[in-house]
């Protein structure tokens, strides 16, 4: 696949960006790297290749449920800027 100039100039208006010229020119080169090496890759033969689902032999690495402490009511309010002992208070943002 070729990368034309003119595909620079439509994936610059659809990002909604301005390139110079020779910014275009390498943003064109780094593209026609990035497909070169894709269309390298298809060219793999991979049939009787299992998809890879996991990157090691363990399916489920999850760490076991727990039960721990919180943080009291006290502790949590301390650093707030604006309490009312039980809350904290913030500025309103929808007005009724």
């Amino acid at each position: 696949m070729e990368i034309t100039p003119k595909m620079i100039d439509h994936l610059a208006h659809l990002s909604r960006l301005e390139f110079s010229p020779e910014r275009k020119e390498a943003i064109r080169n780094d593209l026609a790297r990035m497909v070169g090496f894709i269309e390298k890759l298809q060219e793999a033969d991979t049939s009787g290749v299992e998809p890879l689902l996991w990157m090691s032999d363990v399916k489920h690495a999850w760490r076991a449920d727990e039960l721990k402490g919180s943080v009291s009511r006290e502790d949590a309010l301390r650093n707030a800027p604006l309490t009312d002992g039980t809350y904290f208070k913030v500025p309103t943002v929808i007005k009724k």
